[in-house]
């Protein structure tokens, strides 16, 4: 896990950066293209995924309640073509706003284990824009694809490791159980995780209360590289990966 956590501030500036990123994969003659790491999706798709996500959320947050949203506050549908590109643009500056607006203390929900608080959503969008940038890239051409920063990405396995994964239940009935642990290769972060075969666990190395915990499996690559792997952007193959594969391929395919 990182050495130390990252702030609002820390989040909000890498959401403006990221954004700025997607948006410059963005022309008219990209909005046609294949997104490979999306199946089935375009950049035109993408974009009113993305800018649909920014409306959504950039509207509960600042209720300050912990309840979910209603039905009907769903937002508006993207328009079609080039036309969404500005549409885009306006749901970036609606979530900057909110969120800049907003005490990363303030009441809000969220579906996770994580406290329901609007912090949530300053991390959680950071790493929507940073995963749907790569893919943006990626669809406007393979070779403009840039990694994700570092420390981000360090904070970005953090979150699939204390939040999406935790809460995921529907694992299937033969997962393995054992410990994998995670290294980055480019900035000093590591992870143990026990896979339960039920669910899995992230574990303190840091207490001196455990001992440390018996590896069946160990994944090292960049920190990018990690996060990407963990969202399903690239395979598991472009990291080293040592001891039983069936622990991280479970992991990394969860």
């Amino acid at each position: 896990m990182s050495e130390s956590r990252p702030d609002a501030e820390f989040w909000l500036d890498n959401l403006r950066r990221e954004g700025a990123g997607f948006r410059a994969a963005l022309t008219p003659e990209t909005l046609a293209s294949p997104v490979p790491s999306c199946p089935g999706w375009n950049v035109e798709r993408l974009v009113a995924h993305v800018g649909a996500v920014y409306r959504f959320h950039g509207a509960h947050v600042v209720r300050g309640v912990t309840t979910p949203p209603e039905d009907g506050e769903a937002p508006e549908a993207a328009p079609s073509g080039t036309d969404v590109i500005e549409w885009w643009d306006e749901s970036f500056r609606i979530l900057l706003a909110a969120l800049g607006s907003t005490d990363p203390s303030t009441p809000a929900w969220n579906w996770s284990i994580q406290e329901p608080v609007a912090r949530f959503w300053f991390r959680r969008m950071a790493h929507e824009t940073a995963i749907h940038r790569w893919d943006a890239q990626l669809g406007a051409g393979a070779a403009l694809t840039e990694p994700i920063d570092a420390r981000l990405a360090v904070d970005g396995v953090d979150e699939m490791l204390d939040t999406f994964l935790p809460a995921k239940h529907d694992w299937a009935d033969d997962t393995p159980r054992g410990v994998v642990t995670l290294r980055a290769t480019d900035v000093d972060a590591h992870w143990a995780v026990r896979m339960r075969g039920v669910g899995i666990s992230l574990l303190d190395t840091g207490t001196v209360f455990d001992d440390p915990p018996h590896a069946q499996s160990a994944v090292t690559g960049t920190a990018s590289d990690l996060e990407l792997a963990l969202w399903g952007r690239i395979p598991l193959s472009v990291l080293t990966v040592e001891g039983n594969p069936a622990l991280p391929e479970a992991l990394f395919n969860a």
